[in-house]
């Protein structure tokens, strides 16, 4: 029976009887009706009770019967509210389909970065043979060593700081969830600004920048000497902390500058900027030890400069284009003419939103404590 047809039903009853409805538990109170108001008592001049026995049995019926049915009502929609059924709609994670690993093109990345630090340490053995004796082709004029004395132990500052930036970076990499991506960044833009070096060391030989430096005796036609040379400096990483870099000739630009100042930026960039403090911990790491190249008078100040805006302004256009998607088919975008436009079209073409920074193991944790590292996991979108 319809809630209208309840309601007509109340009206219906008006006329003037008076009827009682005994319950079981006099103390409660009465129960709503549909229209939420409890039912009336309606009292009227009395009436023989033999003429009204049939109405008062009729009237009582229907209350009854409408008590009834609104209790009914009541504990149908009480059990449905309690035992209602949700559908779940999965939703594919398109997010997680926009950021693929990929890491054959990373091991692309890294033998093409691998190859180029190789190829640097073979021109500057080649380099080294055309570099002047110092006692006919004196050290170039520089602003900087007209002001500032050579300190000895400045060089090896800058490469401590080197050394901990490196490291830093790292560990950073390895507990980065989306390192695949990043990996092949880093490694392209290290292998692209070190085979720059190899093209301005080569072109132009520029003299030593102080009397103070040793340099090996050249080897002129001896092939085997100088693939020693090579293997000696690939070994010791090109540090003079390790004693493999006796040659000169590697002055444009500064290979010290650029892996400075490229794992500060790394570092940065793919860390939350709450951490300003190891932020600013790595700034300065990197600052003095770009300075402290000047003051060892180990480079020229030309160096120095050049390795900071190549390495700055080629990670700066990479991040912009892989960040800014509508420019990569954009047709006023002129950093499509650059001639490294295929290969990054190659490393990102599948990756089409910008990597968030989010940190994860970099191995599988056991069942045990996987469920406590999903608390705690939490990563950050910058």
């Amino acid at each position: 029976m319809a809630a209208s047809e309840l309601i007509q039903g109340d009206d219906d009853v008006r006329p003037h009887v008076e009827v009682n409805v005994t319950t079981e538990n006099p103390d409660t109170h009465p129960p709503r009706v549909a229209n939420g108001n409890p039912p009336r008592h309606v009292s009227s001049a009395p009436t023989p009770a033999d003429a009204h026995d049939g109405k008062k049995k009729a009237e009582g019926s229907k209350l009854s019967s409408l008590l009834k049915q609104n209790q009914l009502i009541h504990s149908l929609s009480s059990g449905l509210r309690r035992h209602c059924d949700y559908v779940k709609i999965s939703v594919p994670e398109e997010r997680a389909n926009r950021l693929p690993k990929e890491w054959w093109k990373t091991g692309v990345a890294f033998l093409y970065a691998l190859f180029n630090l190789v190829f640097t340490t073979v021109i500057i053995t080649v380099v080294h043979e055309r570099v002047p004796d110092k006692s006919v082709s004196p050290p170039l004029p520089d602003k900087f060593f007209d002001y500032v004395d050579r300190v000895p132990w400045a060089f090896t500052v800058t490469e401590v700081n080197g050394l901990i930036l490196t490291g830093l970076w790292l560990v950073q990499w390895i507990f980065l969830k989306h390192k695949a991506i990043v990996g092949r960044r880093c490694f392209f833009l290290i292998g692209t600004l070190y085979m720059y070096r190899c093209v301005t060391m080569y072109i132009t030989t520029l003299p030593v920048p102080g009397k103070h430096m040793v340099c090996a005796p050249k080897l002129y036609n001896d092939s085997t000497g100088k693939i020693w040379r090579i293997l000696r400096l690939i070994s010791g990483g090109g540090l003079s902390l390790t004693g493999s870099h006796l040659m000169c000739g590697d002055f444009l630009y500064s290979g010290h500058t650029v892996m400075c100042t490229l794992s500060y930026l790394f570092i940065k960039e793919y860390s939350p900027r709450w951490m300003w403090w190891y932020h600013w911990f790595c700034w300065l790491l990197s600052a003095s030890g770009v300075i402290c190249i000047l003051i060892a008078h180990e480079h020229y100040s030309i160096d120095v400069v050049i390795g900071y805006f190549a390495t700055t302004r080629i990670f700066w256009w990479y991040h912009t284009m892989a960040n800014t998607h509508t420019l990569r088919q954009a047709p006023n975008n002129y950093l499509l003419r650059t001639w490294w436009n295929p290969i990054f079209n190659f490393l990102e073409k599948n990756v089409q939103t910008t990597v968030p920074i989010v940190f994860s193991w970099p191995v599988t944790l056991p069942s045990s404590c996987r469920q406590r590292y999903r608390m705690v996991e939490g990563g950050r979108d910058e």
